[in-house]
Protein backbone atom coordinates (compact mmCIF):
# COMPACT_ATOMS: atom_id res chain seq x y z
CA UNK A 1 0.00 0.00 0.00
CA UNK A 2 1.00 3.62 -0.41
CA UNK A 3 1.25 4.58 3.24
CA UNK A 4 -0.09 7.89 4.55
CA UNK A 5 1.42 8.83 7.94
CA UNK A 6 -1.31 11.44 8.56
CA UNK A 7 -3.93 8.68 8.55
CA UNK A 8 -1.86 6.55 10.93
CA UNK A 9 -1.38 9.53 13.23
CA UNK A 10 -5.12 10.18 13.17
CA UNK A 11 -5.72 6.59 14.27
CA UNK A 12 -3.05 6.79 17.01
CA UNK A 13 -4.30 10.02 18.58
CA UNK A 14 -7.95 8.96 18.33
CA UNK A 15 -7.13 5.71 20.12
CA UNK A 16 -5.23 7.60 22.85
CA UNK A 17 -7.87 10.31 23.30
CA UNK A 18 -10.90 8.01 23.09
CA UNK A 19 -13.04 10.16 20.79
CA UNK A 20 -12.82 11.97 17.47
CA UNK A 21 -13.61 15.33 19.06
CA UNK A 22 -10.79 15.07 21.63
CA UNK A 23 -8.35 13.83 18.99
CA UNK A 24 -9.29 16.66 16.65
CA UNK A 25 -8.56 19.19 19.39
CA UNK A 26 -5.22 17.53 20.16
CA UNK A 27 -4.16 17.63 16.50
CA UNK A 28 -5.66 21.03 15.69
CA UNK A 29 -7.90 19.56 12.98
CA UNK A 30 -11.57 19.76 12.20
CA UNK A 31 -13.41 16.68 13.45
CA UNK A 32 -14.82 15.75 10.00
CA UNK A 33 -11.30 15.91 8.55
CA UNK A 34 -9.98 13.61 11.25
CA UNK A 35 -12.90 11.23 10.80
CA UNK A 36 -12.20 11.00 7.07
CA UNK A 37 -8.54 10.18 7.77
CA UNK A 38 -9.50 7.34 10.13
CA UNK A 39 -12.07 6.03 7.67
CA UNK A 40 -9.51 6.14 4.87
CA UNK A 41 -7.00 4.17 6.94
CA UNK A 42 -9.62 1.52 7.68
CA UNK A 43 -10.31 1.27 3.94
CA UNK A 44 -6.58 1.09 3.11
CA UNK A 45 -5.98 -1.67 5.67
CA UNK A 46 -9.22 -3.51 5.02
CA UNK A 47 -10.10 -3.72 8.72
CA UNK A 48 -12.42 -1.97 11.17
CA UNK A 49 -10.36 -0.14 13.79
CA UNK A 50 -13.10 1.32 16.02
CA UNK A 51 -16.56 0.49 17.25
CA UNK A 52 -18.67 3.52 18.03
CA UNK A 53 -20.54 3.80 21.36
CA UNK A 54 -22.50 7.04 21.59
CA UNK A 55 -19.94 9.83 21.30
CA UNK A 56 -17.02 7.60 22.25
CA UNK A 57 -14.97 5.03 20.39
CA UNK A 58 -13.65 1.63 21.39
CA UNK A 59 -10.88 -0.24 19.64
CA UNK A 60 -11.79 -3.46 17.87
CA UNK A 61 -9.53 -6.52 18.32
CA UNK A 62 -7.86 -5.61 15.01
CA UNK A 63 -7.42 -2.02 16.22
CA UNK A 64 -5.77 -3.24 19.45
CA UNK A 65 -3.35 -5.41 17.48
CA UNK A 66 -2.37 -2.62 15.09
CA UNK A 67 -2.11 0.08 17.76
CA UNK A 68 1.25 -1.15 19.06
CA UNK A 69 2.74 -0.88 15.57
CA UNK A 70 1.39 2.63 15.07
CA UNK A 71 2.73 3.69 18.49
CA UNK A 72 6.16 2.49 17.43
CA UNK A 73 5.82 4.62 14.30
CA UNK A 74 4.86 7.60 16.43
CA UNK A 75 7.94 7.15 18.62
CA UNK A 76 10.10 6.91 15.51
CA UNK A 77 8.57 10.13 14.15
CA UNK A 78 9.24 11.91 17.44
CA UNK A 79 12.79 10.57 17.42
CA UNK A 80 13.32 11.93 13.92
CA UNK A 81 12.06 15.34 15.01
CA UNK A 82 14.29 15.37 18.09
CA UNK A 83 17.32 14.29 16.10
CA UNK A 84 16.74 17.02 13.52
CA UNK A 85 16.35 19.66 16.23
CA UNK A 86 19.46 18.34 17.94
CA UNK A 87 21.64 18.92 14.88
CA UNK A 88 20.97 22.65 14.85
CA UNK A 89 23.72 24.95 16.14
CA UNK A 90 21.90 28.12 15.14
CA UNK A 91 20.83 30.51 17.86
CA UNK A 92 17.93 31.81 15.76
CA UNK A 93 14.73 29.86 16.23
CA UNK A 94 11.99 28.96 18.68
CA UNK A 95 12.13 27.75 22.27
CA UNK A 96 8.99 26.77 24.18
CA UNK A 97 8.99 27.08 27.98
CA UNK A 98 6.34 25.54 30.22
CA UNK A 99 5.62 27.00 33.66
CA UNK A 100 2.72 27.51 36.04
CA UNK A 101 0.60 30.55 35.31
CA UNK A 102 1.95 32.23 38.45
CA UNK A 103 5.58 31.79 37.46
CA UNK A 104 4.78 32.65 33.85
CA UNK A 105 3.05 35.86 34.94
CA UNK A 106 5.26 37.04 37.79
CA UNK A 107 8.63 35.28 37.73
CA UNK A 108 9.48 34.83 34.05
CA UNK A 109 8.84 38.30 32.51
CA UNK A 110 11.98 40.06 33.85
CA UNK A 111 14.06 36.96 33.09
CA UNK A 112 12.76 36.79 29.52
CA UNK A 113 13.43 40.50 29.07
CA UNK A 114 17.11 39.87 29.86
CA UNK A 115 17.16 36.80 27.62
CA UNK A 116 15.69 38.76 24.72
CA UNK A 117 18.31 41.46 25.19
CA UNK A 118 21.09 38.87 25.17
CA UNK A 119 19.72 36.65 22.37
CA UNK A 120 17.32 38.68 20.18
CA UNK A 121 17.13 35.96 17.49
CA UNK A 122 15.48 33.47 19.83
CA UNK A 123 11.67 33.38 19.67
CA UNK A 124 10.20 32.36 23.04
CA UNK A 125 6.79 30.73 23.50
CA UNK A 126 5.54 30.43 27.07
CA UNK A 127 2.95 27.79 27.98
CA UNK A 128 1.30 29.10 31.16
CA UNK A 129 -0.50 26.05 32.53
CA UNK A 130 -0.72 24.41 35.93
CA UNK A 131 -0.38 20.90 34.52
CA UNK A 132 2.97 19.47 33.52
CA UNK A 133 3.68 19.72 29.80
CA UNK A 134 4.66 16.43 28.15
CA UNK A 135 8.26 17.01 27.11
CA UNK A 136 8.44 13.56 25.54
CA UNK A 137 5.78 14.64 23.05
CA UNK A 138 7.47 18.03 22.58
CA UNK A 139 4.63 20.03 24.10
CA UNK A 140 7.50 22.17 25.41
CA UNK A 141 11.29 22.26 25.13
CA UNK A 142 11.98 23.31 28.72
CA UNK A 143 9.78 23.12 31.82
CA UNK A 144 9.91 24.71 35.25
CA UNK A 145 8.52 22.18 37.72
CA UNK A 146 8.23 21.50 41.44
CA UNK A 147 9.02 17.79 41.10
CA UNK A 148 11.80 15.68 39.66
CA UNK A 149 10.95 13.84 36.43
CA UNK A 150 11.11 10.04 36.30
CA UNK A 151 11.56 9.58 32.56
CA UNK A 152 15.17 8.55 31.75
CA UNK A 153 15.01 10.51 28.48
CA UNK A 154 14.70 13.79 30.39
CA UNK A 155 17.46 15.78 32.02
CA UNK A 156 16.77 17.84 35.11
CA UNK A 157 18.64 20.33 37.23
CA UNK A 158 17.49 21.14 40.73
CA UNK A 159 17.69 24.90 40.92
CA UNK A 160 16.94 25.46 44.59
CA UNK A 161 14.66 24.80 47.51
CA UNK A 162 12.22 27.65 47.92
CA UNK A 163 9.85 28.70 50.69
CA UNK A 164 6.13 29.37 50.38
CA UNK A 165 4.21 31.36 52.99
CA UNK A 166 0.71 32.65 53.70
CA UNK A 167 0.04 36.17 52.40
CA UNK A 168 -2.92 38.49 52.59
CA UNK A 169 -3.80 42.12 52.02
CA UNK A 170 -3.35 44.50 54.96
CA UNK A 171 -7.06 45.33 54.85
CA UNK A 172 -8.10 41.68 55.09
CA UNK A 173 -5.71 40.93 57.94
CA UNK A 174 -6.97 43.96 59.84
CA UNK A 175 -10.54 42.76 59.34
CA UNK A 176 -9.99 39.27 60.77
CA UNK A 177 -7.63 40.32 63.54
CA UNK A 178 -3.96 39.49 64.15
CA UNK A 179 -2.69 36.02 63.28
CA UNK A 180 0.04 35.17 65.76
CA UNK A 181 -0.18 31.40 66.15
CA UNK A 182 -0.66 28.74 63.43
CA UNK A 183 -4.07 27.77 64.84
CA UNK A 184 -5.23 31.39 64.38
CA UNK A 185 -5.51 30.56 60.66
CA UNK A 186 -8.76 28.77 61.49
CA UNK A 187 -10.36 32.26 61.49
CA UNK A 188 -9.20 33.02 57.95
CA UNK A 189 -10.57 32.36 54.50
CA UNK A 190 -7.97 30.70 52.30
CA UNK A 191 -8.10 30.65 48.52
CA UNK A 192 -7.52 27.06 47.48
CA UNK A 193 -5.37 26.25 44.44
CA UNK A 194 -7.70 23.67 42.97
CA UNK A 195 -8.98 20.81 45.13
CA UNK A 196 -9.07 21.98 48.79
CA UNK A 197 -8.95 18.36 49.98
CA UNK A 198 -5.47 17.86 48.57
CA UNK A 199 -4.38 21.23 49.91
CA UNK A 200 -5.68 20.36 53.38
CA UNK A 201 -3.88 17.02 53.31
CA UNK A 202 -0.63 18.78 52.39
CA UNK A 203 -0.98 21.22 55.32
CA UNK A 204 -2.29 18.70 57.86
CA UNK A 205 1.03 18.17 59.67
CA UNK A 206 1.34 21.88 60.49
CA UNK A 207 -1.45 21.76 63.07
CA UNK A 208 -3.40 24.65 61.58
CA UNK A 209 -6.88 23.44 62.51
CA UNK A 210 -8.22 24.07 59.02
CA UNK A 211 -11.43 22.52 57.67
CA UNK A 212 -13.21 22.76 54.28
CA UNK A 213 -15.10 25.77 55.71
CA UNK A 214 -11.84 27.73 55.52
CA UNK A 215 -11.90 27.48 51.71
CA UNK A 216 -14.94 29.45 50.51
CA UNK A 217 -13.16 30.51 47.31
CA UNK A 218 -11.46 27.99 45.04
CA UNK A 219 -9.55 28.74 41.88
CA UNK A 220 -7.52 26.55 39.53
CA UNK A 221 -5.43 29.53 38.42
CA UNK A 222 -2.67 30.54 40.81
CA UNK A 223 -2.35 33.91 39.12
CA UNK A 224 -6.06 34.61 39.51
CA UNK A 225 -5.93 33.48 43.15
CA UNK A 226 -3.12 35.95 43.77
CA UNK A 227 -5.23 38.75 42.31
CA UNK A 228 -8.09 37.71 44.61
CA UNK A 229 -5.80 37.98 47.63
CA UNK A 230 -5.15 41.61 46.76
CA UNK A 231 -8.92 42.18 46.57
CA UNK A 232 -9.26 41.18 50.25
CA UNK A 233 -10.90 37.80 49.54
CA UNK A 234 -8.59 35.80 51.77
CA UNK A 235 -5.11 34.37 52.15
CA UNK A 236 -3.04 32.33 49.73
CA UNK A 237 0.20 30.37 49.89
CA UNK A 238 2.82 31.60 47.44
CA UNK A 239 6.54 31.47 46.76
CA UNK A 240 8.03 33.86 49.32
CA UNK A 241 10.20 35.56 46.70
CA UNK A 242 7.07 36.69 44.89
CA UNK A 243 5.05 37.45 48.00
CA UNK A 244 7.75 39.50 49.71
CA UNK A 245 8.34 41.50 46.52
CA UNK A 246 4.67 42.56 46.22
CA UNK A 247 3.91 45.77 48.16
CA UNK A 248 0.18 45.02 48.10
CA UNK A 249 0.41 42.08 50.50
CA UNK A 250 2.07 41.11 53.78
CA UNK A 251 2.95 37.84 55.45
CA UNK A 252 -0.02 36.55 57.40
CA UNK A 253 2.07 34.55 59.90
CA UNK A 254 5.57 36.06 59.91
CA UNK A 255 6.96 33.44 62.30
CA UNK A 256 5.25 30.44 60.72
CA UNK A 257 7.51 27.66 59.43
CA UNK A 258 7.29 27.95 55.64
CA UNK A 259 6.15 25.26 53.25
CA UNK A 260 9.30 24.21 51.38
CA UNK A 261 9.34 22.83 47.84
CA UNK A 262 11.95 22.34 45.10
CA UNK A 263 12.27 24.05 41.75
CA UNK A 264 13.48 21.86 38.89
CA UNK A 265 14.40 22.83 35.37
CA UNK A 266 13.65 19.97 32.97
CA UNK A 267 14.32 19.31 29.29
CA UNK A 268 14.72 16.40 26.88
CA UNK A 269 18.25 14.97 26.78
CA UNK A 270 18.50 16.06 23.14
CA UNK A 271 19.21 19.49 24.59
CA UNK A 272 22.85 18.41 24.82
CA UNK A 273 23.03 18.52 21.02
CA UNK A 274 21.18 21.79 20.49
CA UNK A 275 23.05 24.96 21.27
CA UNK A 276 19.99 27.23 21.27
CA UNK A 277 18.05 25.12 23.78
CA UNK A 278 21.13 24.64 25.92
CA UNK A 279 21.78 28.37 26.08
CA UNK A 280 18.18 29.08 27.16
CA UNK A 281 18.27 26.24 29.69
CA UNK A 282 21.47 27.55 31.28
CA UNK A 283 20.19 31.13 31.22
CA UNK A 284 17.00 30.12 33.04
CA UNK A 285 18.95 28.05 35.54
CA UNK A 286 21.19 30.99 36.45
CA UNK A 287 18.29 33.44 36.65
CA UNK A 288 16.04 31.19 38.74
CA UNK A 289 18.84 30.40 41.17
Amino acid sequence: MTFDWNRARAFLVTAEEGSLSAAARALGLAQPTLGRQVDALEKDLGVVLFERFGRGLQLTPAGHELLAHVRAMGEAARGLSLAAVGQSDEMAGEVTISASDLYAGLLLPPILARLRAAEPEIVVTVIAENTAADLMRREADIAIRNFRPREPELVARKIRETDARFYGSPAYLERIGPLRLPQDLSRASIISPGDPGRFLAHLSHFGLGLTPRNFPVRCASYLAAWAMVKQDLGLAVIDARLGDADPGVVRALPEFVPVTFPIWLVAHREIHRNRRLRVVFDFLADALA
